[in-house]
């Protein structure tokens, strides 16, 4: 008999005192549960509950949390058998109540927070904070100790708590699934993560679809269906589905331990065979649980005539108007009085029998230093970006596809760290050119491999699935959990996802307050196959919006950088998978496109966000200039350089200055951003007074909003995406746009306050040159020569 078979076969049966010392830890659980929802004092209820007891506002998340913390006060039984280290992420993350609990009962909470202590005075502490001003918010928030998951906007559990395993051997990850939740897309789509999960150096997924039937105010839909299409549904997911059901004890008690140790046995099982040899390399049958308890489970069965434990009016404040109805303050007491806090808190603090039911240090849920990943980090190895650089014998001469460089840098940050790097991205890897991180890693896949493909194993280690939310979602949960890694996907559908990565930079906001958090490594986000190279797509792949919703985010975790080639793209890369705690957006395409810079240029340029182009302007300094050319962006960068070309040919009097920004947080105020230049730095580049022509990268009003507070910021004239796209040529997107060279050309003449010679002849040059484009991207279906092979001439 193995070891493991041993531990489980005990798991499955527990004695009589770790029956009561369970049940106590449920209990007490569930009566610290209820207490933070209600009670602001006499929370060991010394005296009869009195209406100045009761909280004004009566906030929190009831009917899910009995059954989570049934499953929290199970793993711990399980933690002290096995020694297992695990995490615990509740995807009806509105249980917070019960998450908050745990901690406290674990001991956790208190080490983190000493004022909230293991006595009277720490209870009535932890129950008045919980959802009021001041305190802590309702769900399984920053704040809970033991936590790497909200839950707050549902949907995302499955995905964190597969990203949290990924090269994480030793960690097994619970996730409990509301059903609720489990009605969302993104929790539909993550069911799948099993298929890219290797045991032999992965850990391990425990899903738990906890069935109430209940949402806020209506059944789910897996709660409704009959147990055997429950069941084919998860069967078919490739699962070995494990059943508990019932609302009896101590029956539900045995009947969970046995559930738990099978599924258990089976995990270990699986990756035992994988670390040991015995693997024949098929896709393993991972467990789950199915958990069907009532709604509400323990609490008032009845109010008013209605119906509660068991439906949906469970599921947030059972009793309300308790203040003011001296009926429900009864029935609160009676419900919190149910529980025995004489005998689970004797003098304020948990009972011998709730402790015995902890497991020691790290090896708490609420203590486990894979849910405070940044204690965990390693810094990346990094080879010099510099050896990734491409030569530039001038400006804009030659052309290059810009994310080739970043997948030859990736294949070797691959190389270099084993088990602390990965790529993710939507089936796009090698279309957004970067695949060379093929000569260092396979696509990881467990389902069936065929002659036919190509860079697919079960040891490869680049994850690809067709879904953004599971690869950002993956990446999340492998970067608070400690680990690096990029999330690479066609800009315009960086906005499915766009809401994760709000929840993230949220998450990562509230951290920064918290002393006991670690810096953990930043999220990276790379759009390519951007809004103005996806002209043979068409409208539906045109849309730069996630750089303004990162724009919305606190100045301390939002970072949007537009290299304009290949060489700026290294230093860029280098600096953002070196940085902790930020939400780092890279927007560059994949195409050929001019470049600038060489390398040790480009490092220069980088490192100051933003600067003159003295070789594309005709400003020698010795005077204010007439205009100000800024761009942001590879083909905004393009058609600013080829416009200043125009200007500098046609009308050579006028003095014009060009400006490039890669950092687009440089342009705030220092006191709005701490990548701001200051008054000094700003007015260096754009003066204090001159127009200045922006073509930029994405929408125009995200610059308004940058140099808000400028000296004189109204004159900022930008020129971005304003909705204008369909199937065309490349140059034909921003002739739709308004941002073409010829466009931009006109615009500084009609913007500069000076009246250059030629200035009329060359309007006309523009606008004939306009409608030359117009009829011969319809005649030959491509851009006419003088666009598509524009190179800068030389300067003589």
């Amino acid at each position: 008999m193995t070891e493991t078979t041993t531990a489980t076969g005990e798991l499955a049966n527990p004695t009589d005192e770790e029956l009561t010392a369970l049940d106590a830890w449920w209990r007490a659980n569930n009566y610290l549960t209820v207490a933070q929802i209600y009670l602001k004092s006499n929370v060991l209820l010394q005296q009869p509950l009195r209406p100045d007891d009761i909280k004004p506002r009566l906030l929190g998340h009831w009917g899910t949390s009995p059954g989570q913390s049934f499953v929290y006060a199970h793993m711990n039984r399980l933690i002290q058998h096995t020694g297992q280290s695990a995490i615990y992420l509740s995807g009806p993350g509105h249980g917070g109540p019960a998450l908050v609990a745990a901690g406290y009962l674990e001991g956790t909470y208190s080490e983190i927070y000493p004022e909230v202590s293991l006595d009277s005075d720490g209870l009535t502490r932890l129950c008045r904070q919980f959802s009021t001003p001041g305190g802590i918010p309702s769900h399984v928030s920053v704040t809970t100790p033991g936590s790497i998951h909200e839950g707050g906007e549902l949907g995302y559990v499955l995905v964190h708590a597969f990203g949290a395993v990924f090269d994480n051997p030793d960690l097994l990850a619970v996730a409990i699934v509301g059903d609720g939740e489990a009605e969302t897309g993104p929790l539909s789509g993550s069911w799948k993560g099993i298929s890219f999960l290797n045991p032999e150096h992965d850990g391990a997924v425990l899903p738990v679809l906890h069935l109430n039937d209940g949402k806020i105010a209506s059944p789910t839909v897996l709660g409704r269906k009959p147990p055997e299409q429950v069941r084919d549904l998860f069967t078919g997911y490739g699962y070995d589905v494990i059943e508990v059901e019932g609302d009896d004890l101590p029956g539900m008690h045995h009947r969970f331990a046995a559930a738990l140790a099978e599924a258990y046995g089976k995990i270990k099982a699986i990756q035992d065979a994988a670390r040991g040899g015995g693997w024949d390399g098929e896709m393993p049958t991972w467990p789950m649980i199915v958990l069907r308890t009532p709604k509400g489970w323990t609490g008032p069965k009845e109010v008013d005539g209605r119906m509660i434990e068991g439906t949906w009016r469970a599921h947030q404040v059972p009793l309300s108007g308790v203040r003011e109805n001296p009926e429900h303050l009864q029935m609160l007491e009676e419900w919190l009085r149910s529980y025995g806090p004489d005998e689970l808190f004797p003098g304020g603090k948990p009972s011998d029998e709730i402790l015995a039911n902890n497991p020691e240090g790290d090896l708490r849920m609420s203590a486990n230093p894979a849910a405070n990943g940044g204690l965990l980090t390693k810094d990346l190895e990094l080879r010099p970006f510099a050896d990734y650089g491409i030569e530039v014998p001038s400006p804009a001469a030659t052309r290059f596809e810009n994310t080739r460089v970043l997948g030859a840098m990736m294949a070797d940050i691959y190389r270099d760290n084993p088990d602390t790097f990965r790529l993710y991205c939507p089936d796009e890897t090698n279309s957004n050119r970067l695949g060379a991180v093929f000569d260092a890693s396979d696509r990881a896949f467990m389902e069936r491999i065929t002659p036919d493909d190509e860079k697919l194993s079960r040891n490869g280690r680049v994850m690809e699935v067709l879904s953004e939310h599971s690869c950002q979602g993956w990446l999340e949960g492998y970067n608070l959990t400690g680990r690096h890694g990029l999330f690479a996907t066609y800009e315009s559908f960086a906005m499915v996802s766009a809401s994760m990565t709000v929840q993230h930079a949220k998450w990562l906001e509230e951290a920064n307050h918290l002393s006991w958090r670690a810096k953990v490594p930043s999220l990276n986000i790379l759009l390519t196959s951007t809004t103005w190279r996806n002209d043979h797509n068409g409208f539906s792949h045109q849309g730069p919006g996630l750089i303004n919703v990162v724009l919305n985010m606190r100045a301390a975790v939002a970072r949007v950088y537009l290299p304009p080639d290949a060489n700026c793209l290294l230093s860029v890369a280098d600096h953002c998978f070196r940085s902790k705690s930020y939400v780092n957006v890279i927007a560059i395409d994949k195409q050929p496109h001019l470049q600038y810079l060489t390398i040790d240029e480009a490092t220069e340029h980088c490192a100051k966000g933003a600067g003159i182009w003295d070789w594309a302007g005709n400003d020698d300094g010795s005077k204010k200039p007439d205009i100000v050319l800024a761009c942001a962006g590879d083909v905004p960068t393009a058609e600013t350089v080829a416009a200043a070309q125009l200007l500098k040919e046609w009308v050579p009097d006028l003095t014009l200055r060009v400006v490039n920004v890669v950092d687009l947080m440089t342009l705030p105020r220092q006191k709005d951003h701490p990548h701001g230049m200051s008054e000094s730095e700003f007015a260096a580049l754009f003066t204090e007074d001159v127009d200045v022509l922006f073509a930029f990268h994405g929408y125009h009003g995200a610059i308004h909003k940058l140099v808000h507070g400028r000296p004189i910021a109204d004159r900022f004239h930008v020129r971005g995406f304003i909705e204008q796209g369909t199937t065309t040529t490349p140059f034909d997107m921003t002739v739709l746009n308004e941002m073409s060279r010829y466009q931009l050309v006109v615009d500084v003449l009609n913007n500069t306050k000076a009246t250059p010679a030629g200035a009329q002849e060359l309007r006309e040059y523009c606008a004939q040159m306009l409608e030359k484009h117009h009829r011969y991207v319809r005649e030959h279906l491509e851009d006419m020569p003088e666009v598509k092979d524009w190179v800068l001439k030389p300067t003589s």
